[in-house]
């Protein structure tokens, strides 16, 4: 049975079930022939389909097998785990950065601060080409 067959087949099922009290003896007679012919055919057509796998598949995939609760658990770490450490690294290397980056700004605050001339001096345009012509 495909998808709309068995969506019909449960739209009918519900239909009957609810209007069960309501139908008639003919009408019940006669679903109770419909269902023996059905499964009349049904146990004629055997339903037993073998599918061919490879031997890891079931251990390791979600097919079954004795181990498929661990081999679940096993595929969602493998996929978690990773994903976890790119997160971390990112994590670190931010932190890396940012700390490289404050100790740079603090050896420039404190060269600033030990020397002899006043900070207005910095603020100066003239002082920076001044600086500029004297470093050529």
């Amino acid at each position: 049975m495909n998808n709309k067959e068995m969506q019909f087949a449960y739209k009918v099922k519900l239909a009957l079930d609810a209007n069960l009290d309501n139908l008639s003896d003919d009408t019940l007679q006669s679903l109770a022939a419909a269902r023996r012919v059905a499964l009349a055919r049904k146990k004629q057509t055997p339903m037993t389909v073998r599918v061919e796998q490879p031997v890891l598949a079931g251990a390791f995939g979600s097919a079954g097998g004795m181990l498929s609760p661990k081999a679940s658990w096993l595929g969602r770490l493998g996929v978690a785990a990773p994903l976890l450490a790119g997160i971390i690294l990112f994590a670190g290397l931010y932190q890396h950065e940012n700390a490289k980056r404050v100790s740079y700004l603090a050896d420039i605050d404190a060269a600033v601060l030990s020397d002899e001339l006043p900070l207005s001096a910095y603020l100066d345009h003239g002082f920076n080409a001044y600086l500029a012509e004297k470093e050529q």
